[in-house]
């Protein structure tokens, strides 16, 4: 099994974050993409943070329930930090291959990630560009360091195969949704439980 991991706060989710699982699912190769919504982000505020079952509930408003999964299972194995999460996964499916899934946005910013040069040695990663961050994220620490290891896109398919440290740059078509643009309009507001 083939599992891309595209994990966040999904506060909410939105059109953006099914683009991003549609995308790794086709290009990737992939079985499934699993929507990890986070019971909380150490590298973002808790104020504006909606309750983790409203945040889990718009994943799933989104997911196919077969090729595309929400779930809460970084609550359940009671971690928090992506490494230690993708330890646990590795564990407790030791069948599976999984693929890292982030924007740009986050390769821009993994050095901030407890423990991201060993996510990058023990999984393959895949990055989706995301308007005004890409260029800058692909000549920012973590692409530099990890350059050698980068994959050509028309190689992606053969991601999942390749022994890590892998990763692709996916240079598609990107979406200007984001979560904070859908708060700021109040389509989501935090808290709300309907």
């Amino acid at each position: 099994m083939r599992i891309g991991l595209l994990g966040g706060s999904f506060n909410p989710a939105h059109a953006g974050h099914l683009h991003v699982a549609r995308t790794a699912l086709a290009r990737l190769g992939l079985d499934q993409v699993w929507l990890l919504v986070s019971p909380g982000n150490p590298l973002k505020p808790a104020r504006g943070m909606a309750p983790l079952a409203v945040r889990l509930a718009s994943a799933r408003a989104i997911a196919d329930g077969r090729r595309i999964l929400a779930t809460d299972i970084e609550r359940r194995l009671g971690t928090r930090y992506t490494r230690d999460t993708l330890r646990a996964l590795h564990r407790r499916f030791p069948r599976a291959v999984f693929v890292w899934l982030m924007g740009a946005d986050n390769l821009a910013q993994f050095p901030r990630w407890r423990g991201w040069a060993a996510i990058a040695r023990e999984t393959q990663i895949a990055v989706l560009p995301r308007p005004t961050y890409t260029r800058g994220a692909l000549s920012a620490r973590a692409a530099r360091r990890l350059r050698r290891w980068r994959i050509p896109a028309h190689r992606a398919s053969a991601l999942a195969l390749l022994p890590a440290p892998r990763w692709v740059f996916l240079p598609v078509r990107q979406t200007a949704q984001s979560a904070t643009a859908l708060r700021r309009a109040k389509k989501f507001p935090p808290g709300d439980t309907s």
